[in-house]
């Protein structure tokens, strides 16, 4: 399934090629905006059943465009799946993956030494060659050393971090986050961009919208395609909304910071209605992983009916929240009900499990909360594991996989001292540098 979702995402990018050319026989090339939520689950948006039903514009979106009940990720883990998204590569290919112990699963931490490899082309290098410009608003987390910033990368543009707002930090023992303008640093989560831990206010969802907002306008007005990449984190813990927003929700300060994410995303909108472009452009909402449930219930959001959450290859962490919306191409009103299941221990284990000749085998149809595998002495999971292994058998035969990325930390990489930070009296001194190889407990 996640070889499924990593192609698909590039097959979109065809899809509206093929549109945009049958229409007008010459090239008109559309906007492309991508929002991708931080640990946003299948169950947070009132469209997919959200009980307190507090998002009014992207159920509009939904409305007005198409539902995907049955979207997945390439990855459970932030890192991972945003590299997957980038490059339409799985990251066992790209690079974003760990051969430490028997993990697989990791990320980039301040420590690791690793990040997206120059061999893999992005996204927005591609999307370069047909004239777009292209922006990054938010988290990056393809690795935060200097050669692995993310306009080297096919990005023309950057406000953001390099890492997820962990913090705050006594930039002694571990350095507080940078905010990138571009090249350099203008400040520090906790610092020049403060986040209350006691309290969750932060502006830094208003500060991500109006660089949204800003970019799409100086686009349209020099007649430029464009590509906005809209990674915001308000939904990562430590969960973060405004003030204007803050205890206005049912959900608590994660269902704040939901409320304040829909708000935004109907301004996007609205502007592209204004500006009259909004029949030239394709927007795609989606999450990187699923919600992260040992953050809940105060931090974490919801999976819905399904199994587990984020670091797990179950439902709740692979399966998520996307709506597409292009007004005029797409139409409106497409989607699929989905008949709700039930979660259940019995299923997931805390030792690895080896799964590789009988794998779990889940009729998602009348079982979507992974409640009861199919009897491995059963006519049809002996049919099943019989069409799906010479599909296992010709992946691994194909399969080259990219250098590991995820294997070393060295805490004398983190952030101590960006680009930029001489300008701004914030260069820190690192410590000596002793790589190790990471622990992952995923």
């Amino acid at each position: 399934m996640a070889a499924v979702a990593a192609a698909m995402r590039w097959r979109l990018l065809l899809v509206m090629g093929a549109a945009v050319l049958g229409t007008s026989g010459t090239p008109q090339p559309p906007n492309i905006l991508l929002l991708l939520m931080d640990d946003m689950g299948w169950g947070d948006l009132g469209v997919y059943g959200e009980p307190s039903r507090e998002t009014p514009n992207l159920d509009r979106m939904a409305a007005e465009g198409m539902l995907f009940s049955n979207f997945y990720t390439a990855n459970p883990l932030c890192s991972p799946s945003r590299a997957a998204l980038l490059t339409g590569r799985l990251p066992i290919r790209n690079g974003f993956y760990t051969t430490n112990a028997q993990a697989r699963n990791a990320y980039t931490p301040q420590e690791i030494v690793g990040g997206i490899p120059d061999t893999e082309l992005l996204l927005p290098e591609l999307l370069k060659g047909a004239g777009y410009v292209s922006k990054i608003v938010g988290k990056w987390h393809l690795g935060h050393r200097p050669r692995f910033h993310p306009l080297k990368h096919g990005f023309d543009e950057w406000f953001g971090s390099p890492n997820c707002h962990f913090g705050p930090y006594d930039n002694r023992a571990r350095p507080n986050i940078p905010v990138y303008r571009d090249w350099e640093m203008v400040g520090r989560f906790y610092e020049e961009f403060p986040i209350n831990q006691k309290t969750g206010e932060a502006n830094l969802t208003q500060i991500y919208l109006q660089e949204a907002l800003d970019f799409i306008k100086r686009q349209q007005a020099a007649q430029h395609p464009f590509f906005l990449y809209w990674a915001i984190d308000a939904t990562h813990a430590p969960v973060y909304a405004s003030k204007p927003f803050l205890g206005t929700s049912q959900r608590g300060r994660y269902g704040d910071a939901v409320r304040e994410i829909d708000d935004s995303v109907g301004k996007i909108l609205n502007l592209l209605r204004d500006l009259k472009v909004a029949e030239n452009t394709f927007v795609f909402f989606t999450s990187d992983n699923g919600a992260a449930l040992i953050s809940a219930p105060k931090e974490g959001g919801s999976n819905g009916p399904f199994l587990c959450g984020k670091q797990t290859t179950f439902e709740g962490g692979m399966r998520e929240p996307a709506i597409v919306w292009w007004p005029g191409r797409i139409p409106a009103g497409q989607g699929v009900d989905f008949c709700p299941g039930q979660n259940v221990s019995g299923v997931t284990t805390h030792t690895q499990e080896e799964h590789t000749k009988l794998p779990l085998i889940f009729h998602l149809g009348r079982d979507p909360g992974e409640r009861y595998p199919l009897s491995f002495a059963s006519t049809e999971y002996l049919n099943v594991l019989g069409r799906i292994t010479p599909v296992v058998q010709q992946h691994q035969e194909a399969l080259v996989p990219g250098q590991p990325q995820l294997n070393v930390c060295n805490q004398a990489v983190m952030n101590w001292a960006p680009p930029g930070c001489e300008k701004l009296g914030k260069c820190l001194t690192p410590p000596e540098s002793v790589p190790v190889k990471c622990s992952w407990p995923h």
